[in-house]
């Protein structure tokens, strides 16, 4: 792991440099701002991954929801300059496996945040190639329980 990566558990996280970092990597932003400050807003923990001696530029980050019983490892991202060439030749490419396991430290450290706040479950959602990684990380796939969704007409 490279020394010039500093992590950080923090309660919130400035909006602007959120949205940039969501651009920077290609992530789809919530279709306002108010959107975004109400994601922010609602997380209990985010976990940084900034690069620099000094720790100054935002390269990664994790985030929790908690309603004090369970917890949600909601989403965990990273700067494709820091995904090296293990996270290419990996399962399907994914962050999750890149070179210097920063994904897999921050996912660890918002785990950590979750359980000190007291929740007894924590839950994550894994797509396809995602979840072998949860599986690394401890989480189990539920026997019998179908996912589900719904989205609210806009």
């Amino acid at each position: 792991m490279p020394d010039n990566v500093h992590y950080d558990v923090v309660k919130k996280i400035d909006l602007e440099e959120l949205r940039a970092f969501y651009e920077s990597v290609g992530a789809v932003l919530p279709q306002s701002v108010d959107k975004l400050s109400r994601a922010v807003d609602n997380s209990v923990c985010f976990v940084t991954a900034r690069d620099g001696d000094k720790g100054e530029r935002l390269i990664g980050i994790a985030r929790g929801i908690a309603d004090g019983l369970r917890g949600y490892l909601t989403e965990c991202k990273l700067c494709p300059s820091f995904q090296g060439p293990a996270a290419v030749t990996q399962v399907d490419g994914r962050i999750e496996h890149d070179q210097y396991g920063i994904a897999r430290e921050m996912a660890t450290r918002v785990i950590a945040a979750l359980s000190e706040m007291g929740c007894e479950r924590i839950d994550a959602a894994a797509y396809g190639t995602e979840v072998d990684f949860c599986q690394e990380l401890g989480f189990e796939k539920a026997r019998g329980i179908v996912p589900m969704s719904l989205c609210p007409a806009k």
